[in-house]
């Protein structure tokens, strides 16, 4: 939406005419403050350099971390950790949370919050593996798996932008559904995949250029991620809506869809990850997914996303990831207990949220 002059207070040199615009990503007012001819810059223009600034440190801070806990997994364990199977075994893992990431980062940054793609995973995964579904091969199984993740986010979705629900109480309660319809089809039993062409996906044989399909998916899923949040008109709506959702309404756009839309691609994403989920263990369980709206929240805390909504980078979600599943590599290769691993991941959520809580207020104002 085009903004006409605003009279405000007179500010000598006399001000140049501001600028037209819309909502912006990171801030909270729909009209950009003028400039004075000769006089210094805008504070909202100053917030979004520093914020673009920060966002460069953030990640270049968790490149730093990762490479940091390389050198760790170097000198602990050099044979097993820098070996090309591991490395290999640490991208795949990542994969099938890195791809929920994608899509709960999306969420977030319009304001929201899925607590439910762990259970849709689930639920998605064990559909896909009956055995009626098997019936039609690989095809069958990947069609379920994602249509299973497009359902459930459809009625996320509905019940939010149109329902009116709370994002919190909404995606709890299709936790709670999802997971018990999982445990329901599934009668607690894990369902083994007989079909050959889903199973092919995970050998050595079906690696391009030495990476597995998996890892192949979930660079391209991320790719697509940051194309649509950064490239996109879709992507700055999406920021828009996150960063003030009635500037947003009076500059057009139409909020409760692009909340229902946001909530689809997160449930595509967890479909996707269902089927990933498949390739890599060769079953359907409803205990599958457990925990990942934790894991992927998480991720995209450290990453930069901002849990109010009207920030974040996929670039950073990712990183996000990659630095978890390479703590719990580490972990595992050293024979560390898990519940020292969950101690770790628990203090740098902590460390990632008191910086954003820091930096909001620094560029606040």
């Amino acid at each position: 939406m085009t903004t006409g002059a605003t009279p405000g207070p007179a500010v000598p040199p006399p001000a140049s005419p501001p600028a037209s615009g819309g909502p912006s990503g990171g801030s909270g007012g729909a009209v950009p403050a003028p400039r004075g001819n000769g006089g210094r810059p805008a504070k909202q223009g100053g917030s979004r350099s520093r914020l673009a600034a920060f966002a460069d440190v953030r990640n270049l801070s968790l490149l730093g971390v990762l490479a940091a806990l390389v050198v760790v997994g170097a000198l602990t364990r050099p044979e097993q950790f820098m070996s090309a199977e591991n490395l290999r075994l640490v991208l795949t893992q990542a994969s099938v949370i890195g791809v929920v990431t994608v899509g709960v980062t999306l969420v977030i940054i319009s304001g929201g919050i899925d607590l439910s793609v762990g259970a849709i995973v689930a639920l998605a995964s064990v559909w896909a593996t009956t055995l009626a579904t098997q019936e039609f091969g690989l095809t069958g199984i990947l069609f379920c798996a994602v249509f299973v993740g497009l359902g459930c986010g459809l009625v996320n979705g509905m019940l939010i932008a149109y329902g009116g629900m709370v994002p919190f109480i909404a995606t709890l309660a299709m936790l709670a559904s999802a997971r018990g319809l999982a445990l329901l089809l599934s009668d607690g039993k894990t369902q083994v995949v007989r079909v050959d062409a889903v199973l092919d996906l995970g050998l050595p044989g079906s690696y391009v250029l030495g990476i597995p399909p998996l890892v192949l998916v979930f660079a391209a899923v991320t790719v697509i991620g940051w194309l649509v949040l950064n490239r996109t008109t879709f992507g700055r709506r999406t920021v828009a809506v996150g960063g003030n959702p009635e500037a947003a309404r009076l500059a057009g756009i139409d909020v409760k869809r692009q909340r229902l839309l946001l909530y689809l691609i997160s449930g595509l994403c967890c479909g996707v990850a269902a089927f990933l989920l498949i390739v890599l263990t060769g079953s359907g369980q409803n205990t599958n997914g457990n925990l990942y709206e934790l894991d992927a929240i998480a991720a995209a805390i450290i990453g930069g996303t901002l849990l109010s909504g009207g920030r974040g980078t996929i670039v950073g979600s990712v990183l996000g990831v990659l630095v978890f599943t390479t703590i719990t590599n580490l972990f595992a290769l050293n024979n560390l207990q898990s519940d020292v691993q969950q101690i770790a991941k628990g203090a740098i959520i902590v460390a990632a949220v008191l910086i954003q809580n820091r930096t909001a207020r620094g560029s606040g104002g």
